[in-house]
């Protein structure tokens, strides 16, 4: 690319090896913004008279249209999006295009504009995790009283309502939602002016640009700055973790959609049938969804192995970033914003629901509460009701309609009536308990929180 140090020109195989315009052309408004308040710092230094600014500033903003409506050729001979954009600049405005690179390198060029890119793929995505839980609240809403069994290790536990259910996914999107925040946080500030690795004799208002850029401030070692993809790898992990739980809900929606259980019915839109077999209804967005998940936790570990042995400040293992980085960013979009139009549109079989939580064994737990509400100590209440179980399941008697005091006295007749489900859901009544009021006044909260 530059004569000068070399007597041969890059082997067209290396120059194929080695580009990255084929996928980092995406940095091209990024890098043009940080190109245009480099510029602006440069004629506040002095190195730029207003008319050159002009000149280089126009030349940019028409690069940056001509890209955005697909009229710019660009060249793999080049590179990477930073070479494309400063030769086509020069071509176009001539000598002075080639004064825009005066104290900086494309390796402080690169941080920046995957900084800026990052921050606003982050926005982009707190919105689309946004839209989810608002329509995850609406059906929490739609289905608040609706009874349902609670599962652990996927047996029949404890009754809740698939309102209470939904909202714990609301729960956990907002976790992912802090962790894209603090990553925001921590990587809005700006690496420009950091050079190649130790900053330039050339001295510009690094702190003005960082303001013009909106970043927070700036870096404050050089070797650090041009180094850093922490900011990358933080991204990765926070969308990989929000692709578990969106893996999670496919899963439950999976389980919940199978004739054994028969909870839910997602629309025709949101499924598709079988080649073979005419009767299927396959619930193929939650099944891609759990399997684009495996990209996202890959992406991660790519990201990290190419970090894990680099000496300071940049190598070329670097520019692997942004491959992963891109891709888990599309596929995150595109996974949220499929899954709140399926969500939106589904529809709970209220009856199955309730018929399964109508098992009297979900309410096991409530008559060991009775017992020691009577006095008896846990570990006996739960002994004895484990005795109850026991029995019901070998005689083919239901729990409820056993003789409990011919099993033990402590039981007493009055302890018949937990076998309610209205009853116990609303003896739930602590907070982040499933009772129907709860999950009401939870709605509500995240209504205001949303």
């Amino acid at each position: 690319m530059w004569k000068g140090r070399f007597a041969q020109d890059t082997s067209s195989l290396v120059q194929q090896f080695s580009e990255s315009i084929s996928y980092d052309w995406r940095l091209f408004p990024h890098d043009i913004a940080g190109s245009i308040a480099h510029a602006r710092a440069q004629m506040r230094a002095g190195l730029l008279t207003a008319e050159e600014f002009s000149q280089i500033e126009t030349g940019l903003r028409e690069i940056e249209t001509d890209i955005r409506e697909g009229r710019f050729e660009f060249r793999a001979s080049l590179e990477d999006i930073h070479m494309n954009i400063e030769a086509e600049l020069i071509k176009r405005v001539g000598a002075v295009g080639g004064k825009l690179h005066t104290a900086r390198s494309r390796n402080d060029q690169v941080a920046t504009d995957t900084r800026l890119f990052c921050r606003m793929e982050i926005d982009g995505i707190i919105g689309a995790i946004c839209a989810l839980q608002w329509v995850m609240v609406d059906q929490a809403e739609k289905y608040a009283g609706a009874v349902m069994p609670g599962y652990t290790h996927l047996q029949r536990g404890q009754p809740v309502t698939m309102g209470h259910h939904l909202l714990a996914y609301v729960e956990m999107l907002q976790r992912d939602r802090g962790r894209l925040l603090d990553c925001r946080k921590r990587l809005n500030v700006s690496p420009l002016g950091s050079g190649a690795l130790a900053g330039s004799t050339i001295n510009l208002d690094r702190a003005r640009i960082a303001d013009e850029l909106g970043f927070d401030g700036v870096t404050h070692n050089s070797m650090d700055a041009i180094a850093d993809r922490d900011y990358i790898a933080e991204l990765l992990f926070a969308i990989a973790l929000c692709g578990v739980h969106l893996s999670r809900l496919s899963e439950d929606l999976i389980l919940w959609c199978s004739s054994e259980f028969g909870f839910v019915s997602l629309s025709d839109a949101h499924t598709t049938g079988s080649s073979l077999m005419p009767q299927k209804k396959n619930p193929d967005v939650c099944e891609l969804t759990r399997g684009k998940t495996g990209r996202l936790v890959g992406n991660l570990l790519n990201l990290l192995v190419s970090l894990k042995g680099l000496p300071l400040t940049y190598n070329r293992d670097l520019q692997e970033d942004k491959p992963p980085l891109f891709d888990s960013v599309d596929t995150l979009r595109m996974v949220l914003e499929v899954n709140a139009e399926m969500i939106a549109a589904m529809e709970m079989r209220e009856e199955k629901c309730l018929a399964a939580a109508g098992d009297p064994l979900l309410l096991a737990t409530d008559l060991a509460d009775a017992l020691v509400k009577s006095g008896v100590p846990f570990r006996q209440a739960h002994e004895l009701v484990g005795k109850a179980v026991a029995e019901s399941l070998k005689s083919g008697v239901p729990l409820h309609q056993l003789d409990l005091k011919a099993i033990d006295g402590a039981f007493s007749e009055e302890m018949g009536s937990v076998f309610s489900l209205e009853r116990a859901l609303a003896a739930r009544t602590n907070v982040g308990a499933p009772s129907i009021e709860n999950v009401k006044r939870e709605i509500e909260r995240w209504r205001g929180c949303l």
